[in-house]
Protein backbone atom coordinates (compact mmCIF):
# COMPACT_ATOMS: atom_id res chain seq x y z
CA UNK A 1 0.00 0.00 0.00
CA UNK A 2 1.32 3.60 -0.83
CA UNK A 3 2.42 5.97 1.59
CA UNK A 4 -0.35 8.52 0.23
CA UNK A 5 -2.98 5.97 0.54
CA UNK A 6 -2.22 4.75 4.29
CA UNK A 7 -2.31 8.57 5.01
CA UNK A 8 -5.64 8.76 3.14
CA UNK A 9 -7.10 6.24 5.30
CA UNK A 10 -6.14 7.67 8.63
CA UNK A 11 -7.54 10.90 7.70
CA UNK A 12 -10.76 9.89 6.84
CA UNK A 13 -11.34 7.89 9.74
CA UNK A 14 -9.54 10.65 12.27
CA UNK A 15 -13.01 13.12 10.36
CA UNK A 16 -15.50 9.91 10.19
CA UNK A 17 -15.32 9.27 13.85
CA UNK A 18 -15.84 13.44 15.14
CA UNK A 19 -18.25 13.63 11.96
CA UNK A 20 -20.69 10.97 13.25
CA UNK A 21 -21.72 12.98 16.64
CA UNK A 22 -20.71 16.70 16.31
CA UNK A 23 -23.64 18.25 14.38
CA UNK A 24 -25.90 15.79 15.86
CA UNK A 25 -25.15 15.34 19.61
CA UNK A 26 -27.36 18.36 20.16
CA UNK A 27 -30.39 16.94 18.34
CA UNK A 28 -29.71 13.73 20.78
CA UNK A 29 -29.40 15.84 23.46
CA UNK A 30 -32.72 17.85 23.70
CA UNK A 31 -34.72 15.30 21.81
CA UNK A 32 -33.56 12.10 23.62
CA UNK A 33 -32.66 12.87 26.95
CA UNK A 34 -34.60 16.14 27.29
CA UNK A 35 -31.46 17.88 29.66
CA UNK A 36 -31.08 21.21 29.76
CA UNK A 37 -29.43 24.03 26.99
CA UNK A 38 -27.28 25.28 30.00
CA UNK A 39 -26.25 22.07 30.60
CA UNK A 40 -26.00 21.45 26.88
CA UNK A 41 -23.72 24.11 26.89
CA UNK A 42 -21.22 22.67 29.22
CA UNK A 43 -21.05 19.91 27.10
CA UNK A 44 -19.87 21.57 23.89
CA UNK A 45 -17.29 23.60 25.76
CA UNK A 46 -15.44 20.16 26.47
CA UNK A 47 -13.82 20.16 23.08
CA UNK A 48 -12.38 23.61 24.39
CA UNK A 49 -11.50 22.67 27.65
CA UNK A 50 -9.53 19.59 26.37
CA UNK A 51 -7.79 21.39 23.67
CA UNK A 52 -6.23 23.95 26.47
CA UNK A 53 -3.60 21.20 27.67
CA UNK A 54 -3.54 17.96 25.99
CA UNK A 55 -3.11 18.61 22.15
CA UNK A 56 0.45 20.40 24.08
CA UNK A 57 0.82 17.46 26.30
CA UNK A 58 0.42 14.82 23.16
CA UNK A 59 2.87 16.80 21.58
CA UNK A 60 5.68 16.95 23.88
CA UNK A 61 4.68 12.93 24.75
CA UNK A 62 5.34 12.31 21.06
CA UNK A 63 8.16 14.39 20.51
CA UNK A 64 10.08 12.99 23.55
CA UNK A 65 9.02 9.95 24.78
CA UNK A 66 6.42 7.77 22.92
CA UNK A 67 6.24 8.02 18.83
CA UNK A 68 3.42 9.52 17.69
CA UNK A 69 1.71 6.94 15.60
CA UNK A 70 1.45 4.69 18.63
CA UNK A 71 0.10 7.61 21.04
CA UNK A 72 -2.62 8.50 18.05
CA UNK A 73 -3.53 4.48 18.15
CA UNK A 74 -3.87 4.29 22.20
CA UNK A 75 -5.99 7.43 22.20
CA UNK A 76 -8.58 6.26 19.63
CA UNK A 77 -8.70 3.01 21.33
CA UNK A 78 -9.69 4.83 24.66
CA UNK A 79 -11.67 7.16 23.03
CA UNK A 80 -13.38 3.77 21.47
CA UNK A 81 -14.92 2.66 24.86
CA UNK A 82 -15.89 6.06 26.04
CA UNK A 83 -18.10 6.67 23.24
CA UNK A 84 -19.64 3.14 23.32
CA UNK A 85 -20.70 4.05 27.18
CA UNK A 86 -21.43 7.51 26.58
CA UNK A 87 -25.42 7.10 25.71
CA UNK A 88 -25.58 5.01 28.90
CA UNK A 89 -25.10 7.69 31.51
CA UNK A 90 -28.05 8.56 33.11
CA UNK A 91 -27.16 11.94 34.25
CA UNK A 92 -26.15 15.34 32.54
CA UNK A 93 -23.33 15.63 34.99
CA UNK A 94 -22.07 11.97 34.35
CA UNK A 95 -22.41 12.76 30.50
CA UNK A 96 -19.87 16.00 30.50
CA UNK A 97 -17.74 13.79 32.40
CA UNK A 98 -17.52 10.64 29.83
CA UNK A 99 -17.33 13.42 27.13
CA UNK A 100 -14.75 15.39 28.76
CA UNK A 101 -12.80 12.15 29.24
CA UNK A 102 -13.42 11.68 25.55
CA UNK A 103 -12.41 14.96 24.39
CA UNK A 104 -9.44 14.58 26.58
CA UNK A 105 -8.30 11.70 24.15
CA UNK A 106 -9.66 12.93 21.26
CA UNK A 107 -8.91 16.64 20.71
CA UNK A 108 -5.00 15.82 20.42
CA UNK A 109 -4.92 12.99 17.37
CA UNK A 110 -5.85 16.10 15.49
CA UNK A 111 -2.41 17.43 15.80
CA UNK A 112 -0.79 13.86 16.42
CA UNK A 113 -2.53 12.71 12.66
CA UNK A 114 -0.75 15.79 11.01
CA UNK A 115 2.58 15.39 12.66
CA UNK A 116 2.20 11.03 11.75
CA UNK A 117 1.66 12.53 8.07
CA UNK A 118 4.63 15.39 7.83
CA UNK A 119 6.91 13.07 9.70
CA UNK A 120 6.15 10.18 7.31
CA UNK A 121 5.72 12.66 3.62
CA UNK A 122 9.51 14.14 4.69
CA UNK A 123 10.82 11.22 5.47
CA UNK A 124 9.76 9.85 1.90
CA UNK A 125 11.34 13.01 0.54
CA UNK A 126 7.86 14.24 -0.84
CA UNK A 127 7.12 17.86 -0.86
CA UNK A 128 4.36 18.47 1.77
CA UNK A 129 2.97 21.64 0.87
CA UNK A 130 1.64 20.39 -2.50
CA UNK A 131 1.31 16.59 -1.27
CA UNK A 132 -0.08 16.57 1.84
CA UNK A 133 -3.38 18.71 1.10
CA UNK A 134 -4.82 16.33 -1.16
CA UNK A 135 -4.40 13.43 1.24
CA UNK A 136 -6.32 15.39 4.24
CA UNK A 137 -9.05 16.58 1.96
CA UNK A 138 -9.80 13.32 2.67
CA UNK A 139 -10.65 13.80 6.42
CA UNK A 140 -13.20 16.25 5.31
CA UNK A 141 -14.89 13.61 3.08
CA UNK A 142 -14.56 10.92 6.39
CA UNK A 143 -16.44 13.77 8.15
CA UNK A 144 -19.22 14.61 5.47
CA UNK A 145 -19.89 11.09 4.45
CA UNK A 146 -20.50 10.51 9.11
CA UNK A 147 -23.07 13.05 8.62
CA UNK A 148 -24.80 12.06 5.86
CA UNK A 149 -24.60 8.36 7.31
CA UNK A 150 -25.78 9.47 10.41
CA UNK A 151 -28.77 11.96 8.74
CA UNK A 152 -29.74 9.40 5.97
CA UNK A 153 -30.21 6.20 8.45
CA UNK A 154 -32.46 8.10 10.80
CA UNK A 155 -30.54 8.34 13.56
CA UNK A 156 -29.37 11.78 14.70
CA UNK A 157 -31.54 11.62 17.60
CA UNK A 158 -30.71 8.25 18.99
CA UNK A 159 -27.38 6.91 20.25
CA UNK A 160 -27.16 4.74 17.46
CA UNK A 161 -24.46 7.78 16.20
CA UNK A 162 -21.59 7.21 19.26
CA UNK A 163 -22.20 3.64 18.60
CA UNK A 164 -21.14 4.48 14.80
CA UNK A 165 -18.38 6.72 16.00
CA UNK A 166 -16.93 4.00 17.96
CA UNK A 167 -16.86 1.53 15.86
CA UNK A 168 -14.69 3.93 13.61
CA UNK A 169 -12.44 4.65 16.56
CA UNK A 170 -11.82 1.27 17.13
CA UNK A 171 -10.52 0.28 13.66
CA UNK A 172 -8.52 3.78 13.62
CA UNK A 173 -6.79 2.62 16.91
CA UNK A 174 -5.86 -0.93 15.52
CA UNK A 175 -5.01 0.61 12.13
CA UNK A 176 -2.74 3.73 13.67
CA UNK A 177 -0.18 1.22 14.99
CA UNK A 178 0.53 0.19 11.38
CA UNK A 179 1.16 3.51 10.25
CA UNK A 180 5.03 4.77 9.90
CA UNK A 181 6.94 5.20 12.84
CA UNK A 182 7.70 9.04 13.92
CA UNK A 183 11.13 9.24 15.92
CA UNK A 184 11.27 10.55 18.90
CA UNK A 185 13.65 12.79 20.47
CA UNK A 186 14.74 12.06 24.17
CA UNK A 187 17.68 14.44 24.45
CA UNK A 188 19.19 12.64 27.54
CA UNK A 189 22.43 15.72 27.67
CA UNK A 190 19.80 18.24 27.97
CA UNK A 191 20.47 20.27 31.31
CA UNK A 192 17.18 22.85 30.78
CA UNK A 193 14.54 21.96 32.81
CA UNK A 194 12.60 23.27 29.47
CA UNK A 195 13.86 21.26 27.35
CA UNK A 196 13.55 17.63 29.80
CA UNK A 197 10.08 18.53 29.66
CA UNK A 198 9.96 19.11 26.52
CA UNK A 199 8.28 22.88 26.67
CA UNK A 200 10.82 24.19 24.15
CA UNK A 201 7.84 24.63 21.68
CA UNK A 202 6.23 27.51 24.05
CA UNK A 203 9.20 29.68 23.80
CA UNK A 204 7.80 30.34 20.56
CA UNK A 205 5.57 33.30 22.38
CA UNK A 206 8.82 35.02 22.60
CA UNK A 207 8.86 35.41 19.16
CA UNK A 208 6.73 38.38 18.34
CA UNK A 209 5.51 37.58 14.85
CA UNK A 210 4.41 33.61 16.54
CA UNK A 211 3.12 35.09 19.48
CA UNK A 212 0.68 37.42 17.11
CA UNK A 213 0.17 34.50 15.11
CA UNK A 214 -1.23 32.54 17.67
CA UNK A 215 -2.95 35.27 19.23
CA UNK A 216 -4.77 35.32 16.26
CA UNK A 217 -5.35 31.87 15.86
CA UNK A 218 -7.46 32.02 18.83
CA UNK A 219 -9.98 34.90 18.00
CA UNK A 220 -10.68 32.89 14.53
CA UNK A 221 -10.65 29.71 16.90
CA UNK A 222 -13.84 31.35 17.98
CA UNK A 223 -15.54 32.30 14.65
CA UNK A 224 -15.25 28.22 14.17
CA UNK A 225 -16.98 27.60 17.73
CA UNK A 226 -19.72 29.83 16.50
CA UNK A 227 -20.44 27.56 13.55
CA UNK A 228 -20.28 24.70 14.79
CA UNK A 229 -22.60 25.74 17.89
CA UNK A 230 -25.00 27.32 16.53
CA UNK A 231 -25.03 26.38 12.68
CA UNK A 232 -27.98 23.68 12.81
CA UNK A 233 -29.86 25.47 15.54
CA UNK A 234 -30.49 28.20 13.66
CA UNK A 235 -31.65 25.94 10.38
CA UNK A 236 -33.82 23.80 13.29
CA UNK A 237 -35.25 27.18 14.73
CA UNK A 238 -37.24 27.75 10.74
CA UNK A 239 -39.62 24.64 12.11
CA UNK A 240 -41.25 27.14 13.83
CA UNK A 241 -42.10 29.30 11.00
CA UNK A 242 -45.36 27.98 9.56
CA UNK A 243 -44.20 29.12 5.91
CA UNK A 244 -40.72 27.08 6.57
CA UNK A 245 -41.27 24.01 8.44
CA UNK A 246 -42.26 21.10 5.76
CA UNK A 247 -39.01 22.59 3.68
CA UNK A 248 -36.66 19.55 2.81
CA UNK A 249 -34.09 22.18 3.93
CA UNK A 250 -35.22 21.98 7.48
CA UNK A 251 -35.86 18.31 7.42
CA UNK A 252 -32.31 17.53 6.57
CA UNK A 253 -30.35 20.23 8.14
CA UNK A 254 -27.72 17.92 8.62
CA UNK A 255 -27.29 17.28 5.15
CA UNK A 256 -27.24 21.15 4.48
CA UNK A 257 -24.48 22.07 6.84
CA UNK A 258 -22.58 19.32 5.46
CA UNK A 259 -22.29 21.64 2.06
CA UNK A 260 -19.26 23.33 4.21
CA UNK A 261 -17.69 20.62 4.47
CA UNK A 262 -18.23 19.62 0.99
CA UNK A 263 -16.35 22.96 -0.29
CA UNK A 264 -13.54 22.28 2.29
CA UNK A 265 -12.95 19.53 -0.19
CA UNK A 266 -12.49 22.20 -3.02
CA UNK A 267 -10.45 24.77 -1.08
CA UNK A 268 -7.90 22.27 0.45
CA UNK A 269 -6.48 21.40 -2.76
CA UNK A 270 -6.12 25.23 -3.71
CA UNK A 271 -4.05 25.98 -0.54
CA UNK A 272 -0.38 25.15 -2.51
CA UNK A 273 -1.36 27.47 -5.04
CA UNK A 274 -2.91 30.72 -3.01
CA UNK A 275 0.17 29.82 -0.26
CA UNK A 276 3.19 29.85 -3.14
CA UNK A 277 1.19 33.03 -4.65
CA UNK A 278 0.20 35.05 -2.12
CA UNK A 279 1.76 33.71 1.23
CA UNK A 280 0.73 33.45 4.66
CA UNK A 281 -0.74 36.39 5.84
CA UNK A 282 -2.60 36.98 2.63
CA UNK A 283 -3.89 33.39 2.70
CA UNK A 284 -4.96 34.12 6.71
CA UNK A 285 -6.67 37.36 5.32
CA UNK A 286 -8.89 35.62 3.20
CA UNK A 287 -9.87 33.09 5.85
CA UNK A 288 -10.92 35.91 8.11
CA UNK A 289 -12.89 37.86 5.26
CA UNK A 290 -14.79 34.56 4.13
CA UNK A 291 -15.57 34.65 8.20
CA UNK A 292 -17.70 37.63 7.37
CA UNK A 293 -19.48 36.26 4.35
CA UNK A 294 -20.05 32.75 6.49
CA UNK A 295 -21.89 35.16 9.07
CA UNK A 296 -23.14 38.26 7.23
CA UNK A 297 -25.04 35.23 4.34
CA UNK A 298 -26.85 33.68 7.30
CA UNK A 299 -27.72 36.75 8.76
CA UNK A 300 -29.69 37.72 5.58
CA UNK A 301 -30.85 34.19 4.66
CA UNK A 302 -33.23 31.58 5.16
CA UNK A 303 -34.49 28.43 4.02
CA UNK A 304 -36.77 29.36 1.31
CA UNK A 305 -36.20 32.54 -1.13
CA UNK A 306 -33.22 32.94 0.89
CA UNK A 307 -31.83 29.90 0.33
CA UNK A 308 -29.19 30.52 -2.05
CA UNK A 309 -27.61 32.84 0.60
CA UNK A 310 -27.57 29.88 3.40
CA UNK A 311 -26.05 27.75 0.28
CA UNK A 312 -23.24 30.38 -0.55
CA UNK A 313 -22.59 31.06 3.44
CA UNK A 314 -21.64 27.29 3.26
CA UNK A 315 -19.64 27.12 0.59
CA UNK A 316 -17.58 30.17 1.62
CA UNK A 317 -17.02 28.28 4.69
CA UNK A 318 -14.66 25.95 3.27
CA UNK A 319 -12.11 29.32 2.31
CA UNK A 320 -12.85 30.41 5.95
CA UNK A 321 -11.88 27.11 7.39
CA UNK A 322 -8.99 25.85 5.31
CA UNK A 323 -7.11 29.14 4.77
CA UNK A 324 -6.62 29.38 8.20
CA UNK A 325 -6.34 25.83 10.30
CA UNK A 326 -4.76 24.01 6.92
CA UNK A 327 -2.37 26.88 6.04
CA UNK A 328 -1.79 27.43 9.64
CA UNK A 329 -0.20 24.15 11.12
CA UNK A 330 1.84 24.45 7.58
CA UNK A 331 2.88 28.00 8.80
CA UNK A 332 3.68 26.27 12.18
CA UNK A 333 5.75 23.74 10.79
CA UNK A 334 7.53 26.60 7.87
CA UNK A 335 8.93 28.42 10.93
CA UNK A 336 10.09 25.65 14.10
CA UNK A 337 12.54 23.42 14.46
CA UNK A 338 12.19 19.44 13.43
CA UNK A 339 12.45 18.86 17.44
CA UNK A 340 9.64 20.64 18.49
CA UNK A 341 7.50 20.29 15.44
CA UNK A 342 4.79 18.05 17.41
CA UNK A 343 4.57 20.61 20.22
CA UNK A 344 4.44 23.74 18.13
CA UNK A 345 1.29 21.89 16.56
CA UNK A 346 -0.43 21.01 20.06
CA UNK A 347 0.15 24.56 20.78
CA UNK A 348 -1.83 25.76 18.00
CA UNK A 349 -4.15 23.76 18.18
CA UNK A 350 -4.72 25.02 21.77
CA UNK A 351 -5.05 28.10 20.85
CA UNK A 352 -7.51 27.43 18.28
CA UNK A 353 -9.53 24.36 19.79
CA UNK A 354 -8.96 25.65 23.10
CA UNK A 355 -8.87 28.95 24.22
CA UNK A 356 -10.54 30.29 20.68
CA UNK A 357 -13.26 27.78 21.61
CA UNK A 358 -13.78 28.68 24.65
CA UNK A 359 -13.68 32.28 23.96
CA UNK A 360 -16.27 31.89 21.41
CA UNK A 361 -18.21 29.79 23.75
CA UNK A 362 -18.48 31.92 26.88
CA UNK A 363 -18.42 35.28 24.77
CA UNK A 364 -21.31 34.26 22.26
CA UNK A 365 -23.32 32.86 25.06
CA UNK A 366 -23.45 36.26 26.85
CA UNK A 367 -24.30 38.59 24.06
CA UNK A 368 -27.29 36.10 23.46
CA UNK A 369 -28.52 35.66 26.49
CA UNK A 370 -28.52 39.59 27.30
CA UNK A 371 -28.72 41.31 23.90
CA UNK A 372 -30.22 38.51 21.21
CA UNK A 373 -33.43 36.76 23.23
CA UNK A 374 -36.76 37.96 22.91
CA UNK A 375 -39.03 37.57 26.05
CA UNK A 376 -40.95 34.78 24.56
CA UNK A 377 -37.41 32.97 24.22
CA UNK A 378 -36.70 32.85 20.74
CA UNK A 379 -33.20 33.99 19.17
CA UNK A 380 -32.63 36.64 17.13
CA UNK A 381 -30.69 34.64 14.65
CA UNK A 382 -30.33 37.64 12.19
CA UNK A 383 -28.99 40.17 14.57
CA UNK A 384 -26.67 37.25 16.11
CA UNK A 385 -25.32 36.52 12.60
CA UNK A 386 -24.69 40.11 11.66
CA UNK A 387 -22.73 40.53 15.12
CA UNK A 388 -20.58 37.64 14.27
CA UNK A 389 -20.03 39.16 10.89
CA UNK A 390 -18.82 42.71 12.46
CA UNK A 391 -16.66 40.50 15.15
CA UNK A 392 -14.69 38.95 12.28
CA UNK A 393 -14.27 42.22 9.65
CA UNK A 394 -12.88 43.90 13.32
CA UNK A 395 -10.69 40.48 13.43
CA UNK A 396 -9.37 40.86 9.96
CA UNK A 397 -9.04 44.69 10.34
CA UNK A 398 -6.36 44.23 13.31
CA UNK A 399 -4.63 41.34 11.41
CA UNK A 400 -4.07 43.11 8.16
CA UNK A 401 -2.76 45.68 10.56
CA UNK A 402 -0.61 44.47 13.25
CA UNK A 403 0.78 40.52 11.75
CA UNK A 404 3.62 41.44 9.80
CA UNK A 405 5.56 38.80 7.76
CA UNK A 406 6.87 39.48 4.68
CA UNK A 407 5.77 36.49 1.76
CA UNK A 408 8.72 34.27 0.64
CA UNK A 409 7.75 32.62 -2.53
CA UNK A 410 10.85 29.59 -1.47
CA UNK A 411 9.41 29.96 2.27
CA UNK A 412 7.26 27.01 1.93
CA UNK A 413 9.99 24.85 1.03
CA UNK A 414 11.02 24.68 4.73
CA UNK A 415 8.49 22.56 5.46
CA UNK A 416 10.04 19.48 3.91
CA UNK A 417 13.46 20.48 6.10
Amino acid sequence: MSLKLRLIIMNFLQFFIWGAWLITVGSFWFQNKGWSGTEFGAIFSTMGIASLFMPAIAGIIADRWINAERLLGLFHLIGAGLLFYLPNVDSPTAFFWVMMANMVVYMPTISLSITVAYSSLNKANMDIITTYPPIRVYGTIGFIIAMWTVSLLKIETSAAQFYVASAASVILGIYSFSLPKCDVNPNPESKSLVDILGLKAFTLFKNSKMAMFFVFSMLLGASLQLTNMYGDTFLHDFAKIPEYKDLLVIEYPAIVMSISQISETLFILAIPFFLRRFGIKKVMLMSMVAWVLRFGLFGIGNPAEGLVLIIASNIIYGMAFDFFNISGSLFVESQTDSSIRASAQGVFMMMTNGFGAIFGSWASGLLIDNYFTTSEGNLMWSDIWLTFAAYSLVIAVLFAIFFKHKHNPDEVANVNH
